[in-house]
């Protein structure tokens, strides 16, 4: 079996679409699985929290990010102060809806925080709650407490499902597997046999709760497929026991309110259509409606005009079911229209179809209107259900689109299968890395990609700013801060990224393509949405070259994340480049903060927060120029770097066994700061030549020698935090720093350990600060290459602590040059 050694290796997404010159499909597509992802709480909602400081008091707060059974939140109170945010497990935070505290005797009270803020606590309450929704009670207390909808569909609970095929009747089914919401379902009755099962994503519109049919005057009986198996009086058995386990099995009927809804369809019976077998969803056909059963429901049958069939595949159908066109559809699409087996000749024509079968077409007014605006596009890449083997999930491409429809060809399967017609609606479609998310085995193509060896920037420990800190393996009995990591049943979960368009896009970023972007993309793999974002951000640059150089992975920075390749284009010429991602959800928010700044954009132009109404920075006061020149990227070279020029780009290298022709590539070079050369390019690099013809001379940028580098930071100091308030920079008098005595050292600060670090700044004025070196790991080595803008953006300090702070590292430094450096 060519196939059989293909699982054992493990398949890579990113090298694959590397391998193919191939993206993935948007993640916004998938309605379906963004559905999924929602827990029920909702950005804007509110509910009263117990205060830290103290227990026995309550307040209120609103949710301002929601990641599975997190809720990022905020006491009302503090306004746009993004500080004060905290993360809640919804399992084990003292959480409760809006009233909960009057109806049960308990203290609401102002936190100390923002006392000051709230001069009269009742007015304040009745301002902020005038028309204020509360998180739902049932997801704050009970059994369903922290519970997204996919957690209620354990294995062991009950569903009705439709009868797809034959008439319109119902049957009880168990859920033997969830898969990230798509359920491997067992008709009741068959505990010992997995030979009728089926796989449908839980929103399903012929999947219900357990009541449905009876409810709605359908029969509830056994398929009649499987109703043979076992007598009359059995299946009444059955039925019973089901009814007296009903309450512990059941599903809330709250999980199905996201369900699409059903609309009255205009069919008759006899009417002509054409349609595409859910069965066998390989070509397009002619159909009939072969009977109405109200004005939800009517079935549609394959025309089949062979003497030896009694009858064609039969499926119900109603109104939004996609899979079913007009008369003349692939025609008007220039797609080929199956005849219906035991037609005469290959040349199928409607008119005289219809005329022998003495039928009508049914009209264009039957049909709803199709969604074009879905984002796929040819060559896109997802992961969709084998229709032949719904147990496999395989690797698709896009091959052709017509309408609200995509041709797939899937790759990998174990028995190869023709190109899948489906709707962009469909739940059996998923975007790229979702099996690997929900830890079900994907079909890899027949020629694996596997890990391969990549050229990435490796930082040394000596060249360390920061250390790592150690990530959550899980959430258990603590409340978290905004900082803390993101796990949720050992998987990683990155909340949605917002495009905040009113936000001020920087010198880099066009205004108008940014207001083209998606209201949000994710949530997801974190990985894989941020390099989605990243890529819609490059492609909505005045340069895309020069937005990747901007973003590009600096290999004097500390490592943090995941090398991911990008690509940009730009006159005719492709560019490629590494840019670090992160791969937790805990800096996320950090991560799009810091990419904001590298853009000179607003801080808030991405990120998971939404702005509603006014951004917090208060960006849209600002000009392009009073921006850059107050809250720009700082152009200093960091102290402490070694001089000397590199590059950490990618070498062209040639793949193995490349058989399709690579397109030509430029590589970015990032230009580097160095005190011996202004143009860091290796001598003779072919990826060199021209590749940044684009950015022109005003681009360049010149080198600076320590000294003039440090006397530059004394005579101009620009902060690189948006943390403060303050639009304007700091003016001379507001900066006063005394001249201490002359530092001197006894032992080299090279050699000091962390502790030595700590035991340092406890004999300054910055004694406090000790606290956040010792946490971060901070050892002589990285407290040397402490600069004013790395301590801002790394330990969140004020523009005054932080200038403090620096003036006794540079006294460290200066002793440094003196006593050791020779």
């Amino acid at each position: 079996d060519a196939g059989s050694s293909v699982e054992e290796m493990e398949f890579n997404w990113d090298e694959y679409l590397e391998d193919t010159g191939a993206t993935a499909a948007p993640h916004g597509s998938f309605k379906h699985v963004d559905t999924s992802l929602q827990n029920g709480f909702a950005p804007g909602m509110k509910l009263e929290v117990a205060v830290k400081s103290d227990q026995n008091t309550y307040w209120v707060a609103t949710i301002i990010t929601t990641c599975g059974q997190l809720l990022l939140l905020r006491y009302d109170g503090y306004g746009e102060d993004r500080k004060a945010d905290f993360w809640c497990d919804i399992l084990t935070a003292d959480l409760h809806p809006i009233g909960w505290c009057q109806q049960n005797k308990k203290i609401l009270k102002v936190p100390e925080g923002i006392k000051d803020k709230i001069p009269d606590q009742e007015e304040f309450l009745q301002r902020v709650l005038k028309g204020a929704c509360s998180a739902p009670a049932n997801l704050l207390e009970g059994l369903h407490r922290g519970k997204n909808p996919l957690d209620l569909i354990a294995p062991g609970s009950r569903l009705e499902l439709q009868n797809i095929r034959d008439s319109l009747e119902a049957w009880i089914v168990t859920v033997v597997e969830n898969v990230g919401g798509r359920l491997k379902l067992r008709y009741e009755g068959l505990e010992d046999s997995d030979k009728f099962d089926q796989w449908l994503f839980y929103l399903d519109p012929f999947l219900h709760q357990v009541g449905w049919a009876a409810q709605h005057g359908y029969s509830l009986q056994p398929p009649l497929a499987i109703r043979s198996l076992r007598s009359e009086a059995d299946w009444q058995e059955i039925l019973k026991k089901v009814k007296e386990e009903e309450e512990e099995s059941s599903v809330p009927t709250d999980l199905f309110k996201d369900k699409p809804v059903i609309g009255v369809h205009s069919f008759s019976e006899g009417m002509k259509l054409e349609a595409v077998d859910p069965m066998a969803p390989f070509v397009i056909s002619p159909a009939t409606v072969l009977k109405v059963y109200n004005d939800k429901y009517f079935m549609v049958e394959m025309d089949d005009l062979r003497a030896e069939r009694a009858s064609g595949q039969r499926f119900v159908c109603h109104l939004g079911s996609a899979g079913i066109f007009p008369v003349q559809w692939s025609l008007k699409h220039g797609l080929h229209l199956s005849p219906p087996p035991g037609y005469p000749g290959q040349d199928f024509d409607w008119a005289d179809y219809l005329k022998q079968c003495g039928a009508e077409a049914a009209p264009q007014s039957c049909f709803p209107s199709l969604t074009s605006d879905h984002g796929f596009k040819e060559n896109m890449k997802l992961e969709a259900v084998n229709p032949v083997d719904p147990e496999e999930v395989c690797i698709a491409t896009v091959t052709k689109l017509k309408d609200s429809y995509l041709w797939l060809q899937l790759e990998g399967s174990k028995k190869p299968v023709p190109e899948c017609i489906v709707s962009v609606e469909s739940m059996n479609i998923f975007p790229v890395g979702w099996c690997e998310t929900n830890g079900y085995q994907l079909r890899p193509p027949r020629k694996a990609i596997v890990n391969k060896q990549k050229k990435i920037a490796v930082v040394q420990p000596e060249k360390q700013i920061l250390s790592s800190r150690t990530v959550h393996d899980g959430l258990k009995n603590q409340e978290l801060n905004s900082s803390d990591s993101v796990v949720i049943n050992g998987k990683y979960c990155c909340p949605k990224i917002y495009f905040n368009h009113r936000c001020f896009s920087g010198p880099y970023l066009n205004k108008g393509r940014i207001a083209e972007l998606p209201q949000s993309v994710g949530p997801g793999n974190c990985v894989l949405v941020l390099k989605e974002v990243l890529t819609l951000l490059i492609n909505a640059a005045y340069k895309p070259s020069r937005v990747l150089r901007e973003l590009q992975l600096d290999e004097e920075a500390a490592w943090h994340g995941h090398g991911e390749t990008l690509k940009a284009k730009y006159k005719g010429k492709s560019y490629r480049a590494t840019v670090e991602v992160v791969r937790t959800a805990d800096r996320v928010a950090d991560f799009c903060r810091k990419t904001c700044i590298k853009l000179e954009c607003c801080p808030n132009l991405f990120g998971p927060q939404m702005v509603l109404d006014k951004c917090s920075e208060n960006c849209s006061v600002l000009t392009k120029t009073k921006y850059t020149h107050y809250y720009g990227k700082r152009k200093n070279k960091r102290i402490g770097r070694p001089p000397g020029g590199h590059s950490n780009l990618e070498a062209a290298m040639k793949k193995p066994n490349k058989r399709r022709k690579r397109r030509k590539h430029f590589f970015v070079h990032k230009k580097k700061r160095s005190s011996t050369s202004v143009d860091n390019t290796p001598a003779g690099s072919p990826q060199g030549s021209g590749a940044e013809e684009e950015d022109d001379q005003d681009e360049s940028e010149l080198s600076h020698s320590l000294a003039q580098d440090r006397d530059k930071r004394k005579r101009k100091l620009r902060t690189f935090s948006f943390s403060d308030d303050e639009n304007k920079p700091p003016s001379p008098k507001d900066i006063k720093m005394e001249v201490a005595e002359k530092l001197q050292l006894d032992s080299n600060p090279l050699e000091w350990s962390v502790a030595d670090v700590v035991r340092f700044l406890k004999s300054t004025d910055c004694a406090p600060l000790a606290r956040i070196f010792l946490d971060q790991e901070i050892d002589g080595q990285a407290l040397l290459l402490l600069t004013l803008p790395t301590v801002q953006e790394c330990m969140d300090l004020k523009l005054g602590p932080a200038i403090k702070l620096c003036h006794h590292i540079e006294r460290v430094k200066l002793a440094f040059y003196q006593q050791f450096a020779n």
